[in-house]
């Protein structure tokens, strides 16, 4: 395990990159897939990574609680060397009932990763819907409780503001507080 904090690529009001990823339930998804939502929680994540595991229950939580919001896994990890995390696990770990997002999708080739400029697991990114498309309105933490055995000081916490704050058309905090986790396991091709 590799700690590794998340670094900042895209800024406020980029256009959010497409992706085109097979989700756990053989469907395919684009972000239009998730056009009816007023956001994306956009999270490369990932099945074994303790960071990760920690936040499964935050994600799950989130994803239950706000309709209007797409909760999105993205597992970006190398599964050859990294079998944990390997899309049949993903299956199982949504058949199971561990991550109960609105989708659970394999980033295999890791572009969707890249593009976005991801570097942890788990790394938040939310996604505004402006009508025309989604652009970044939040990357960061998903709360302070940045340690698997830690607890947030505060109930909500960071993702939580921000899409109160898009669901409101308010402007989010632009303060960027890294997300903390395993480094994505890249392959080496």
């Amino acid at each position: 395990m590799v700690q590794e904090e998340s670094d900042r690529e895209l800024e406020r009001g980029d256009t959010a990159p497409d992706f085109d990823l097979r989700g756990t339930d053989g469907e395919t998804y684009t972000l239009d897939s998730f056009g009816d939502s007023e956001a994306v929680l956009l999270v490369f994540t990932c099945n074994h990574c303790p960071y990760a595991k920690a936040k499964f229950d935050t994600l799950n939580d989130i994803a239950a609680d706000y309709g209007d919001v797409a909760v999105v896994g993205v597992n970006p990890n190398d599964a050859d060397e990294y079998p944990d995390d390997s899309f049949e696990r993903m299956q199982e770990l949504v058949d199971d009932g561990t991550i109960q997002y609105d989708a659970y999708l394999r980033d295999e080739s890791q572009d969707a990763a890249r593009a976005y400029g991801a570097t942890c697991t788990p790394d938040p990114f939310l996604l505004a819907n402006t009508g025309d498309g989604f652009e970044l309105a939040y990357h960061g933490r998903l709360d302070d409780a940045l340690n698997p055995d830690d607890e947030p000081s505060r109930e909500g916490g960071d993702a939580r503001d921000a899409i109160d704050s898009v669901l409101a058309g308010e402007p989010v905090d632009d303060e960027f507080k890294p997300s903390r986790g395993c480094s994505i396991k890249w392959s080496d091709d």
